[in-house]
C-alpha cells in the first residue's frame, strides 16, 4: 500500500524530547515501513524515518525558535505535501494542533484523505468541518463520544495510540519519588501533584516543557515557589533517554487532569516501566487505566495522595503486559490498516456509535 503521512511540523519526528503526536506518528510510520508498505513522511527536515522523507522546512519550528506563530509555514506544508497525494492511494493526515489546514485542502485532491484528531477540536473550526467530506478518526473512546456536533465526514471511529514499547525500560525495583511528566500548564495541574505527594510524604520530581507565555507564566507564578530542590525537584524538560529513566524509577506516575485529554501518551509509557498511574478520572484516562491493576482513577488530590499509599500492591508485570498487548506499534497498525482498507473499499460511514467502532480493545 502507498501511504503519505502528513505530521506536524512544530516538532521533530520522532520528538527529542516533548511531541506526543509526532512520536505516534513515528511509531506508524516505521512499523508500516517494517510491514513492507510504501510510506512517505511529510516533516520536518531534522525528522528520522526509514520511510521516504518530504520536507517544506529544515528544521522543526520549535527547534527553529518559533513560539506560538508559524502559522505560514504549516500553511505552505499543508498545501505541498497535498502536492504529492496523486502519486499514493491514501493520505493520512495527522497535521495540527489545528487539523483544519490540511482539512480544508482535502477537497483538492482525489486520493482518500484521513484525518486522525490528536487534539481537541475548537469551535472556530466548524467551518472546516462542515466542508469536509473525507474520513477521519479520534484516538479514544472518550474524544470520540465528545465530537457528535461537529464533524461532516466519514467516522472511523476510535484508534488508541501505540509506544515503541521495546524501548521502554522495564524495572520492578523503584526508587522512592513519584512523577509528573508533562506541559506545564493549568490544564495539566502539577501544583495538585505536588500537593498530593506532599500529603502523603513522597518525594516528586516534575518534568516538563513550558515554552508557551501561559506556560511561562504559570511556572513562575504558581510551580516554582513550590519546589524546594528536596522534596520537589523539577530537571526541567525530560529528553526521550531521561524521560525513559523517570518513568522507570518513579513508584508511580502522576496525572491531575483538569480537561478532557483525548489520550494521554504519558500514561502508556509511564505503565510500559512498570510504573503505575494515579489519574483523575477525566477524558481518556479510565480507558487507559484498569482500576486497582495498572492505577488508579482518583477525583482529586486528596484521594490521590491516599491511593499514593496502596501504589505497592500494583504488580509492575500487569502494567507492562497491558501496554504490550493493547499499545504495541503491531497493534496501532493493525488497527490504522483495517481502517485503510475500509477507506479505499469506498465504504461509507455515517457518525458510528463508539462502541461499535473500536478498533483496538
Amino acid at each position: 500500500m502507498r501511504v503519505l503521512q502528513i505530521a506536524p511540523i512544530w516538532e521533530t519526528v520522532p520528538p527529542p524530547a516533548y511531541g506526543g503526536t509526532e512520536a505516534v506518528v513515528s511509531v506508524l510510520t516505521e512499523e508500516l515501513v517494517r510491514r513492507g508498505h510504501q510510506v512517505t513522511l511529510c516533516a520536518s527536515g531534522d525528522s528520522l524515518t526509514s520511510a521516504a522523507l518530504f520536507s517544506t522546512v529544515p528544521t522543526s519550528l520549535r527547534a527553529g525558535g518559533l513560539s506560538e506563530s508559524g502559522l505560514q509555514f504549516s500553511l505552505v506544508h499543508a498545501a505541498r505535501s497535498l502536492e504529492l497525494a496523486g502519486d499514493f492511494d491514501l493520505v493520512h493526515n495527522h497535521a495540527g494542533p489545528p487539523p483544519d489546514l490540511v482539512m480544508g485542502m482535502g477537497n483538492l485532491i482525489k486520493t482518500p484523505l484521513l484525518t486522525t484528531l490528536h487534539n481537541q477540536p475548537s469551535g472556530d473550526t466548524a467551518f472546516v468541518w462542515r466542508q469536509y467530506a473525507s474520513w477521519y478518526n479520534a484516538i479514544s473512546k472518550s474524544q470520540l463520544q465528545g465530537l457528535s456536533a461537529l464533524p461532516n465526514g466519514h467516522c472511523a471511529g476510535y484508534v488508541y495510540n501505540g509506544i515503541d514499547v521495546a524501548s521502554f525500560p522495564f524495572r520492578v525495583k523503584k526508587d522512592g519519588y513519584v512523577l509528573f511528566l508533562g506541559r506545564l500548564s493549568h490544564l495539566k495541574a502539577p501544583h495538585l501533584a505536588i500537593e498530593a505527594a506532599r500529603k502523603a510524604d513522597i518525594p516528586i520530581v516534575m518534568a516538563g516543557k513550558m515554552s508557551t507565555v501561559d506556560e511561562l507564566d504559570y511556572y513562575a507564578t504558581v510551580l516554582e515557589p513550590l519546589i524546594d530542590g528536596h522534596n520537589v525537584r523539577f530537571v526541567g524538560e525530560a529528553d526521550a533517554a531521561t524521560k525513559r529513566e523517570l518513568y522507570a524509577g518513579a513508584m508511580a506516575s502522576l496525572a491531575p487532569l483538569q480537561w478532557e485529554e483525548p489520550f494521554g501518551l504519558f500514561l502508556v509509557e509511564s505503565l510500559a516501566c512498570g510504573t503505575p498511574v494515579v489519574a483523575f478520572q477525566r477524558g481518556a484516562a479510565p480507558e487507559l487505566i484498569t482500576q486497582n491493576v495498572t492505577g488508579f482513577l482518583v477525583e482529586d488530590a486528596d484521594a490521590m495522595a491516599e491511593a499514593l499509599k496502596h501504589i505497592g500492591e500494583l504488580d509492575p508485570q500487569a502494567c507492562r503486559r497491558d501496554v504490550e498487548k493493547r499499545f504495541s506499534p503491531s497493534t496501532l497498525a493493525d488497527a490504522y490498516l483495517a481502517v485503510y482498507e475500509r477507506m479505499l473499499a469506498g465504504e461509507e460511514v455515517a457518525a458510528a456509535q463508539p462502541e461499535a467502532a473500536a478498533l483496538t480493545a
